[in-house]
């Protein structure tokens, strides 16, 4: 089992930034990737960006360059950093964790609210 928390949500005027977090825990496997989705009220859930172990990045097309996905492998935590946040940006942001071995998943969700 693998136990992902995650930090740093909250809210912000539309232009502002929020960095997330995510701390992965428990039986994680040496090569494995991460990332972030989210889901906004009355949508379905979305990629945000995902990173392997090497650090290769892939991002939703529509975020690319306001959005930086990093990862500290000795802490096993990834993290997401949002610039230029936009009203149409609020949703649930989720963790993701993926060993390749069919080890799959989830935090709880952290909620970003962006006021315009």
């Amino acid at each position: 089992q693998v136990q992902l928390v995650e930090s740093g949500g909250g809210l912000v005027h539309s232009g502002g930034s929020l960095r997330l977090s995510c701390a992965a825990s428990g039986s994680i496997i040496r090569f494995n990737y991460m990332g972030w989705f989210r889901q906004a009220p009355g949508k379905q859930r979305e990629l945000v960006a995902t990173i392997t172990t090497e650090g290769s990045t892939n991002y939703a097309d529509s975020l690319k360059g306001r959005f930086t996905i990093s990862r500290d492998n000795a802490k096993n935590t990834v993290y997401l950093q949002m610039n230029s946040l936009k009203p149409e940006d609020t949703a649930d942001y989720y963790c993701y964790y993926n060993d390749y071995r069919g080890g799959d998943y989830w935090g709880q969700g952290t909620q970003v609210t962006v006021s315009s």
